[in-house]
């Protein structure tokens, strides 16, 4: 069983991941074994809060705490536009409370101590991880299995013209750790690859149907249909780009893609190219490699893993 510690901040995308996790924990493929959250869709609080009401509707006990309550030297931007007030689309859900200062860190000092095969995801902006390299440096270089969602490598941003959201709320955060990443390095799952990842009004509906009797299945439309009108408001369709939930399908294997081994590195501090990153993709720098950078997915077989993992869920909930 994959012992996995996602770091979120939800965030729509974010809880079709947590429901995908939750499906393979029951199936007894993961364990989850913590859930930490940072500020960027939302507060880091009300993300917390968001993440304990996936799971809680889910039958899964694990830790979930808030992490740092926003960047370190920018002000902290959320996306009420697009995620909702709080979060969920047009549902509200009551944020976590403040925990005690490092508590976060602390799940994931005993993760890595527990679980030398752990698997870190992260699917919000850096700022924990991060935070973790300053405040636990031994447990986070030996953190080897990491996978990042975040970054437009060498393409268009969503945020600015160059810049992807998680990367842009804290480009400090994200230049860090590109500058001095786990011994292992970083798996990177940038927005060329991520976007690509659609579910549409139709595939919703066959997502609530294959969900059966869970509860969360009644929840979805009103998630969702928020992040529908977002992106149709930007001209991109009535469709949402699930970024984080192929972000973890990848980080576990679940679904074929192909990556390479490069340099990543991020711009912090220009204002007209914050959160920027770039991939040498020809050794220009002549640096060490820092991270695969995952250059291609699978799409159709993400389809068909939802679906596996949400149908093969929904047989084995409980009845009540």
């Amino acid at each position: 069983m994959t012992p996995v510690l996602i770091d979120c901040d939800p965030g729509i995308d974010d809880t079709l991941a947590l429901i995908y996790l939750a499906a393979l924990h029951h199936l007894g493929e993961i364990e989850i074994v913590g859930v930490t959250t940072t500020a960027g869709n939302t507060t880091a609080t009300q993300a917390a809060g968001n993440a304990r009401w996936v799971l809680d509707l889910l039958l899964i006990d694990a830790p979930v705490l808030p992490g740092r309550p926003g960047p370190r030297h920018v002000e902290l931007t959320t996306t009420p536009e697009t995620h909702g007030p709080t979060g969920l689309g047009y549902l509200e859900v009551p944020a976590a409370p403040e925990g005690p200062e490092g508590e976060w860190a602390a799940v994931w000092e005993g993760g890595v101590d527990k679980h030398p095969d752990l698997k870190l995801i992260v699917t919000g902006p850096l700022t924990n991880l991060a935070a973790f390299r300053h405040s636990h440096p031994e447990h986070y270089a030996r953190l080897r299995r990491v996978t990042v969602m975040g970054g437009a490598v060498n393409y268009r941003g969503n945020t600015t013209p160059t810049a992807e959201w998680n990367f842009w709320v804290d480009p400090h955060a994200a230049a860090e750790v590109f500058g001095d990443p786990p011994a292992a390095g970083i798996r990177l799952c940038s927005l060329e690859v991520t976007e690509q990842f659609l579910i549409d009004p139709a595939r919703l509906t066959r997502l609530v149907q294959d969900l059966g009797g869970t509860p969360i299945a009644g929840e979805l439309a009103d998630v969702l249909r928020f992040y529908f009108e977002f992106h149709h408001a930007q001209g991109e369709g009535y469709q949402a780009q699930i970024h984080d939930l192929l972000t973890c399908m990848i980080a576990l294997g679940t679904v074929p893609y192909e990556d390479l081994s490069t340099t990543i590195a991020v711009e912090a501090d220009s204002p007209l190219m914050r959160g920027t990153s770039v991939a040498d993709l020809r050794g220009h720098w002549h640096r060490s490699h820092n991270a695969r950078l995952v250059t291609a997915a699978d799409i159709d077989a993400a389809h068909a893993e939802l679906t596996r993992a949400t149908r093969t869920l929904a047989a084995r909930w409980p009845v009540r």
